[in-house]
Formats: C-alpha cells, sequence, structure tokens
C-alpha cells in the first residue's frame, strides 16, 4: 500500500507539472500565416500554456485572441516586443532599447513596450519578460573583438575557461565593459520607471530577463543590487531566469550558474529552460548538452512560471523529448 501511494502521489505531480509547463512561440511562429493554426499545432502537442514570444507579428494576432478568448490555450507569459512593430517580419526584441541615448529610439521603446503591456491584458496574463538592453561602444565593440578573437584561436567552447589567452582576452573585453556600464544603467532604470505606472494598472510583473551577451545589462554580477536599490518594487519588478544564457556565461568564466541562481531566488518569477551543446548552441533539447537540470529544479517553486524555449530547428519529437525531460527533472 505505502508503495501504490508514492506511486499515485508522483503521478499526481508529473500531471500538475504538466499542465503548468509552458512552450514558447519561438519555437514555431515563424512558420505560421495564422495565430490559432499556430496555438493548435502546440496544443496538439500537450501543452495547455503557451508563452508568447517576440517574433509575433500583427497578422498572427487576430487568431490568438480568437484561441484565447475560446479557451482553446492560456497565456502563461508575453514577451516584449509582442506583437511586432507593424512593418517587423523576423524576431527583433533588441530593435529598440530602452538603455538607448537617442531620444527617438527611447520613445519607440516606450510606445512598442506599452503596446506589449496592453497585450498581456488582452491575453489575461500577467507576466512580461523585458531584454533591458546594452552598453554601446563608439570606438568598437569589445565583445565583437573578443569573438573575433576566439573564432582565431581555434578552440573548442568547452576549452575556453582553461586557456589562459582566453581569460586574459576575456578580462580585457569586461574591463571596458564594467567601466561603461553605468551611465546606460542610468537609462535603464528612468526606461523601467517610464513603464511602471502602465505595467501596475494592468496587475502586471516585468520580468527582467539574465542575458547571454557580455555587453548586456545588467552585468550578471550587478542584477541583485540594482533590482534591489533601483526597482525595489517587489510586487512589480522580477527576475527572469534564463538557463541557456546562464550556462553560456558559466563557460566563459563569467558567473557560477547555481551561485547567481541563489543570489536572485527571492526576486524570481520564472524560467526560460533549454539546454546548452558543447559547441555553444543554445535553445536545445533538455538533457542533451551541459546544463544540470536537477540542480536547476531546487530553484523551482510552485508560484514560478516555467516555459520551454527551444530552437525552431527542433522537430516535434524533440519539443516532446524536451518536455518530458524537464519533467523528469523537476518531479
Amino acid at each position: 500500500m505505502p508503495r501504490l501511494l508514492l506511486h499515485t502521489g508522483h503521478s499526481c505531480l508529473m500531471t500538475d507539472l504538466s499542465r503548468r509547463l509552458s512552450l514558447s512561440t519561438c519555437w514555431c511562429s515563424a512558420r505560421h500565416e495564422d495565430g490559432y493554426e499556430m496555438v493548435e499545432e502546440m496544443v496538439g502537442l500537450g501543452f495547455q500554456r503557451i508563452e508568447l514570444s517576440h517574433g509575433i507579428r500583427m497578422s498572427l494576432v487576430p487568431g490568438i485572441l480568437k484561441a484565447v478568448e475560446s479557451g482553446l490555450v492560456e497565456i502563461s507569459s508575453i514577451h516584449n516586443f509582442c506583437p511586432l512593430p507593424g512593418s517587423v517580419r523576423h524576431a527583433a526584441p533588441n530593435l529598440y532599447e530602452p538603455t538607448a541615448s537617442d531620444v527617438r529610439e527611447q520613445n519607440l521603446w516606450q510606445r512598442y513596450t506599452q503596446q506589449t503591456l496592453l497585450f498581456a491584458e488582452k491575453v489575461k496574463t500577467s507576466d512580461v519578460v523585458l531584454h533591458s538592453g546594452s552598453a554601446w561602444f563608439f570606438w568598437g565593440s569589445p565583445e565583437a573583438k573578443l569573438d573575433q578573437w576566439i573564432e582565431r584561436s581555434g578552440l573548442a567552447f568547452t576549452e575556453l575557461c582553461q586557456n589562459d589567452a582566453f581569460l586574459k582576452q576575456r578580462e580585457r573585453a569586461m574591463k571596458r565593459i564594467k567601466k561603461a556600464a553605468p551611465a546606460w544603467m542610468k537609462r535603464l532604470h528612468l526606461s523601467m520607471q517610464s513603464i511602471t505606472e502602465a505595467a501596475t494598472e494592468r496587475g502586471l510583473r516585468l520580468c527582467l530577463e539574465n542575458r547571454e551577451g557580455l555587453e548586456e545589462m545588467p552585468l550578471d554580477a550587478a542584477f541583485p543590487e540594482f533590482l534591489e536599490q533601483e526597482l525595489p518594487d517587489r510586487e512589480r519588478f522580477f527576475y527572469w531566469h534564463d538557463t541557456g544564457h546562464a550556462q553560456l556565461k558559466e563557460q566563459m568564466g563569467l558567473l557560477n550558474h547555481e551561485a547567481h541562481l541563489e543570489a536572485m531566488a527571492d526576486r524570481l518569477a520564472g524560467f526560460h529552460l533549454h539546454d546548452v551543446s558543447e559547441s555553444g548552441r543554445d535553445h536545445q533539447v533538455p538533457g542533451t548538452g551541459l546544463i544540470d537540470f536537477k540542480m536547476i529544479a531546487r530553484f523551482i517553486r510552485p508560484e514560478h512560471t516555467l516555459v520551454l524555449e527551444l530552437s525552431p530547428q527542433l522537430s516535434a519529437e524533440e519539443v516532446l523529448l524536451s518536455r518530458d525531460t524537464i519533467l523528469s527533472a523537476l518531479s
């Protein structure tokens, strides 16, 4: 009898997680012209919840709204910009940045972010995932120079942290980025303040995502302090953890994945779940790459939003394998 009870509890847990786990539209939005058909494909794979990612063109919106209103699907979260500006036909989350020094770009970021907040209300979700901009360098990007050095070196992705020459080049790049960061972070703070009222009116959670780019803000080590000191409203501003982005940074020796999650745990709202291959490609099938998802599972709480964010190159079978791997890791 105890064995039967344990099995039943495990089965219920798997069922609850299966209902909770969401699939991002980044996997399939590019190949659909009708939003309802896109949702049908995702629901047909067994997902009851989906994230509307930053590749949702205006042509997909009517079908998405129909699917939500009819109860076909629940929207777990929405990723800025969503929907895309009318003239844009491809995913473009960094088209306009909240750190921009150009007033026109700042205005466009605010305009299309406000559009995202309005759409979040329409599709009945509370989580809005945001990129936080980046530093810009007039005399050439230190990250681009580092990438060029890596390409010339012939080093494998998994060899980088063991190579003294790489570490020297990385530190040279990071020194310039860290020096420039404060000026761009001031603009980020002002941009976040500019959308706070609209988010509050709609009961939305603004979730700042960790990024893979070295020049993207906030720098990982500065994330806890930035949220605590500059965006202390714990009902409005949250952290969103992307497993692939954090692992890419770990492979470059820029953070410890587990320690970073520990530092951000009390502001954590949700996860983008995907793996990183040994060649450094993210958005891969969980369990096939470098990420320890049992470690990730220790930080997941019942209130967190869980989203599979997978490459459009993956097959439907690989999406299902990804789901099963995550459910097994979390159970």
